[in-house]
């Protein structure tokens, strides 16, 4: 599939940008420089979209949607409704999750030709600072942009054998719904499994190392969301490293650092994804890496004058609207604007599990080490207050962060629909709003996003359906 013009008969393979990868940050980066007026060549060996759209973000996601409606399914009589739950049919969960997907793909297809991208599909390699190789063919160009994401990462000694010991591109793939599951990492891609399996029907157990699921989010928010899985049947053992699995008669045992064992049909391995990035040219071309990513300034330019490099490949956030942030200010700086550089603090993050978890800004202990413990003051708004939570009996908090006096640095959310109060949170971080300027501002009702004006009402100290 070539987007703008047919490499095959037009002998000029000479571009002002070509890229090296079609997930979220190099797609982004074609299409804002196309715009900008860019001749560019973006190179993907599997599906343009990369990871997010064909087994990260959107398909992990239809699979939750489809874990919401089996629950709500089972829960109808607690709202009148005589719902019954018969069951799931994976085969019509994957028909549901591959149309969207489809859909999202051929847009995209179609974006590329009318921007006039060259899209060419094959396996490239970095031969020089200007140039790929893929198919046999060199595509030169001013600048190279590395974009080739990142894969599941597992441990020394366990080996993904795709069957019982499986990783989160397999469990996208799954024929039937397992009787039980043991989830090794309780970052953002074990508890999303972890609470679609549930909804599924599997007998889930998370296995986390660190002292709380989801650990990079503030300890509240970890807290309340163990406390809501232990509400679900989800088990989890925390604060105890893995230590081997074996295969049993019929599934896996994993034993961890204290002796403990658990068994289960299967084992996802979910402890996070590594960089893209051997075998590909880099250290040859002079770029200089750390454990596989490559290294960047706060602009995404590496050491190589006529190389960046953005997305999962660079030790920023693992996230795709990052990786689109980090292309866009590419594209943008090599089209000689002056794009800013990417504020990490200020970007959105969401686990998508049930209830959801979302935050922007600085944790509390973050806020804490930056500003001082005696400066940051905190504020915990239960959803109990708020109306539309208790239409949708959903339970959680947000908790707001605030440099005293000053704006509030951290929101964090645990609730259901939570994911989508982010972007009111992340205009009040990244506008830097004291909580008066927030608090007067009249959020509709009934709707979630109360709750956001009603904790910075309390937190400017004028509380109305909080308790003082």
């Amino acid at each position: 599939m070539h987007g703008g013009r047919d490499v095959a008969k037009d002998a000029s393979t000479v571009f002002d940008l070509v890229i090296l990868g079609g997930g979220s940050g190099g797609y982004a980066a074609a299409l804002r420089a196309a715009q900008l007026g860019l001749d560019v060549a973006l190179i993907e060996k599997d599906k343009l979209g990369g990871t997010c759209l064909h087994y990260g973000c959107i398909p992990t996601k239809a699979l939750l949607h489809a874990g919401e409606l089996a629950d709500q399914a089972r829960e109808g009589a607690e709202c009148g409704v005589k719902t019954t739950f018969d069951g799931i049919d994976m085969a019509g969960v994957h028909k549901y999750k591959d149309g969207v997907v489809s859909g999202l793909y051929k847009g995209l297809q179609g974006l590329m030709a009318s921007r006039k991208v060259t899209v060419v599909e094959g396996a490239g390699y970095l031969s020089s600072p200007t140039s790929v190789d893929v198919n046999g063919q060199r595509y030169e160009a001013r600048h190279i942009l590395l974009a080739t994401g990142s894969v599941p990462k597992t441990l020394p000694g366990l080996e993904i054998d795709g069957e019982r010991i499986i990783s989160s591109d397999h469990a996208l793939l799954l024929d039937r719904v397992p009787k039980s599951a043991i989830v090794l990492g309780g970052g953002v891609i074990g508890v999303e499994f972890a609470s679609a399996w549930k909804s599924f029907g599997t007998d889930v157990t998370v296995i986390e190392g660190l002292k709380h699921l989801v650990p990079a989010e503030d300890e509240n928010s970890s807290k309340l969301l163990e406390r809501a899985f232990r509400k679900r049947g989800i088990g989890f053992n925390l604060g105890t490293f893995f230590e081997k699995a074996e295969y049993t008669a019929d599934g896996v045992k994993v034993t961890l650092a204290d002796g403990k064992e658990f068994e289960a049909e299967l084992l996802l391995v979910a402890i996070g994804r590594g960089p893209v990035s051997e075998g590909l040219g880099y250290e040859a071309a002079g770029v200089a890496t750390d454990r596989g990513y490559v290294l960047v300034d706060e602009y995404c330019r590496t050491n190589v004058p006529t190389i960046s490099a953005v997305g999962d490949l660079v030790p920023t956030l693992q996230l795709a609207h990052v990786g689109y942030a980090e292309g866009i200010m590419v594209a943008e700086r090599l089209a000689g604007l002056n794009p800013v550089p990417v504020d990490y603090d200020g970007v959105p993050r969401v686990t998508y599990c049930h209830p959801e978890v979302a935050s922007v800004g600085m944790t509390e202990a973050k806020a804490k080490e930056v500003y001082g413990a005696d400066k940051v003051v905190t504020l915990k708004y239960n959803l109990a207050g708020n109306g539309r939570s208790k239409i949708l009996k959903t339970t959680g908090e947000i908790k707001l962060v605030q440099v005293r006096d000053g704006a509030v640095v951290g929101v964090h959310m645990v609730g259901d629909r939570m994911g989508e109060q982010v972007g009111e949170a992340q205009l009040i971080y990244n506008w830097e709003a004291l909580p008066a300027e927030v608090a007067q501002l009249i959020h509709a009702h009934p709707t979630q996003s109360e709750a956001m004006g009603e904790a910075h009402l309390a937190l400017a100290g004028k509380p109305l359906h909080a308790h003082d």
